[in-house]
């Protein structure tokens, strides 16, 4: 209502290679989106952390300060969002099924949902935080009727394309055949370490040069325009309202709640 800037920190929306496969699809490389699966699985709550007293596993399984739902507050929604993000498209059912596997967690430790996005397209969407040994390993494909994309964020100078009718092609943070989004949100030279701190500042920079230019009554410019804004973040707490209807009710699909 007030019109003022409003950002939300979806790290992942800010890495080159994020924002080089938006490109890639906006553009039609792969064709009409058909498939897109999106994984987070994490391994830090595989035991009952929470009652060590850590700080971070309090907070995020206890229902009054960390809300409805466990990991797919927590890392779910980033998923969403980066499916989202990439293919353009927006979620329209949901059929989901949460699960408490460690005994005594008031909220959902792993999350499993089939998807269904606005063109027709169809996905998985898995988020765990009780996938023993894992880190971060955010990873998402996207499949078209031409090709298909994967990119993982523990890798995150690399997306692999897959063709139909071409060898696999492989793009790498930092070269010149980069797109101009994908060179704007570029600060090290190719082959260094292009990461998630990076990733914030990539946020941050577009917010900040967005809100220079509010106040000098100009215009950014279309790359500083790019980043998460409160429609993202409410997204990701309507994912939340749909995710708990869906997962207690006997219906196969529940319509994300717009």
């Amino acid at each position: 209502k007030t019109g003022l800037i409003f950002a939300v920190t979806h790290t992942y929306t800010g890495y080159p290679m994020v924002k080089e496969a938006r490109k890639l699809v906006q553009e039609g490389g792969l064709g009409k989106i058909r498939k897109i699966v999106v994984e987070y699985p994490q391994g830090w709550l595989t035991t009952p952390l929470e009652k060590t007293d850590h700080i971070q596993a309090s907070w995020r399984t206890d229902p009054a300060r960390s809300g409805k739902v466990g990991s797919m507050g927590d890392i779910g929604t980033h998923a969403l969002n980066l499916a989202e993000y990439i293919s353009g498209l927006k979620v329209t059912e949901l059929c989901t099924d949460l699960s408490i596997f460690v005994p005594g967690r008031r909220l959902d430790d792993d999350g499993n949902v089939l998807v269904h996005y606005n063109n027709g397209a169809k996905g998985i969407l898995f988020a765990s935080q009780i996938a023993a040994g894992e880190e971060n390993d955010l990873n998402i494909r996207i499949y078209g009727e031409k090709g298909g994309i994967k990119w993982h964020q523990m890798e995150p100078n690399t997306l692999t394309i897959t063709w139909l009718d071409k060898p696999v092609e492989i793009r790498r943070t930092g070269n010149p055949y980069m797109s101009s989004i994908a060179k704007y949100s570029t600060r090290v030279p190719a082959g260094h370490p292009e990461g998630y701190i990076e990733a914030f500042a990539n946020i941050y920079r577009n917010v900040a040069t967005c809100i220079q230019h509010r106040l000098a009554g100009t215009k950014p410019p279309a790359e500083a325009l790019d980043f998460p804004t409160v429609y993202d973040g409410l997204r990701g707490m309507k994912f939340i309202d749909t995710l708990i209807e869906s997962n207690e009710t006997d219906h196969k699909w529940t319509r994300f709640k717009e």
